[in-house]
């Protein structure tokens, strides 16, 4: 056999198996670790997963070799709930949250999604572009090797498409230019609030949503998933509902903001749905962690946005790992409520906030949030016939990830087996 490429010598090489499903419960506690490990990657997908003594003579000159140097391995960081795309920032209100202004209270004076939705609209597509690939540069740096992006900034069918287009342009300008970025993978989220040329007219923005864009978006194949911010502030359960039913027939997925600032905004909602995902849930009870796992929704939990709103209400994690729920952890990375681009402090806020482990925080982090996704089958963990993206941490063992809080730690980053950062 002639592997293009080896990876050798890993001091710990955590494959995260994923069994052809996400992991829940007590799986989530247990990773797949092993100890003086190798890869074997050929054409950007991984052949063999194992340890070195019994890989290395597989491996022949042809192959080139990187040196992990007894580090850590693990599978790139999928990042399962973003907010990629927007103009400018909202540093100003940063500093009003400082001085005591809350989240609510900004948006009410016309500040926060609404100032973003007039940046991003008066910005061109190859402005935008500029700006997305400069965050996701941030992410790649960090380890993220795949982002779910979500539209939301535009609230008009114009820049909503824009937002979209400059997604596509982030996943194929890569392979045009011969190299490898992150994989996008869009969200329309058209429902994120009412605009104000639609103020008074909630019903008509809603139809607008589910009757003209949802199906333009899916025969233009520009969103792989749909979601909705189901919130005082936002929209109410029923407008979420008539959202998502006509994304549902047009083929997209779905995906939902529950349960942020209070209960029974939404999280029920996606168990009648079946959405793929159920987003934020801080305030979720028991009898409905029950229905997401009937239903067999996925929660992502966001605790930077907890953290930089300032607020102490995290997800209940530990309750939703006890009811047997695979779990996911993501940035929530946007202008306003969570300015967060880094995976590994998500995971230190998980293990410190809401009472993970380094190992749930980790399967969180990359195979559950794959699955969540629909990709389970191809990235999230190494395994035999995925896409080889992974890390090769600074650390050698995985829960110095979570251990050493925002430390600079730069991994080396794998895209299908191509090095995208030095």
């Amino acid at each position: 056999m002639g592997a293009s490429l080896a990876i050798v010598n890993i001091g710990q090489l955590v494959t995260l198996a994923g069994s052809g499903r996400p992991r829940v419960g007590r799986e989530l506690r247990d990773l797949v670790i092993i100890e003086n490990g190798a890869l074997i990657i050929d054409n950007g997908r991984i052949v063999s997963a194992g340890a070195y003594g019994d890989l290395r003579a597989r491996v022949t000159d042809a192959g080139s070799v990187i040196d992990a140097e007894g580090r850590c391995v693990t599978p790139g960081f999928v990042d399962a709930h973003t907010h990629l795309v927007f103009a400018g920032n909202r540093a100003a209100e940063f500093e009003q949250r400082i001085a005591g202004a809350t989240y609510q209270q900004i948006a009410a004076a016309g500040g926060g999604i609404l100032r973003t939705v007039a940046l991003t609209r008066a910005a061109s597509e190859d402005e935008l572009l500029t700006a997305a690939r400069r965050h996701c540069d941030w992410m790649m740096r960090l380890g993220t090797t795949t982002i779910e992006a979500k539209s939301g900034y535009g609230l008009d069918r114009e820049t909503e498409l824009k937002i979209l287009r400059v997604l596509r342009r982030l996943n194929e300008e890569g392979p045009a230019r011969g190299a490898c970025g992150p994989r996008i993978v869009p969200t329309l989220l058209a429902a994120h609030t009412i605009p104000p040329a639609f103020a008074g007219r909630r019903g008509e923005y809603v139809r607008f949503v589910a009757d003209e864009l949802i199906p333009e978006v899916a025969a233009a194949k520009l969103a792989r998933f749909c979601d909705a911010f189901c919130d005082d502030h936002a929209f109410t359960v029923d407008e979420c509902r008539t959202v998502l039913r006509a994304a549902r027939e047009r083929g997209l997925g779905l995906r939902i903001h529950a349960e942020q600032f209070r209960p029974g905004t939404g999280a029920a909602l996606a168990a009648e749905l079946g959405a793929a995902t159920a987003d934020h849930l801080e305030t979720v009870d028991d009898a409905t962690i029950a229905r997401l796992c009937e239903a067999g929704v996925q929660p992502v939990l966001l605790p930077g946005s907890v953290f930089c709103l300032r607020r102490m209400e995290y997800p209940p994690a530990r309750a939703m790992v006890d009811a047997g729920l695979a779990i996911v952890l993501a940035t929530d990375f946007n202008p306003g409520s969570s300015p967060v681009a880094s995976m590994p402090f998500m995971l230190s806020l998980a293990c410190l906030q809401m009472g993970l482990t380094p190992a749930e925080a980790l399967t969180a982090a990359t195979i559950n949030a794959a699955y969540s996704m629909g990709l389970g089958g191809e990235i999230g963990s190494l395994e035999t016939g995925k896409q080889a993206d992974f890390l090769i941490h600074e650390c050698g063992d995985y829960r110095e990830l979570a251990y050493f809080v925002a430390a600079p730690l730069r991994p080396r980053v794998f895209i299908a087996g191509n090095e995208v950062t030095r």
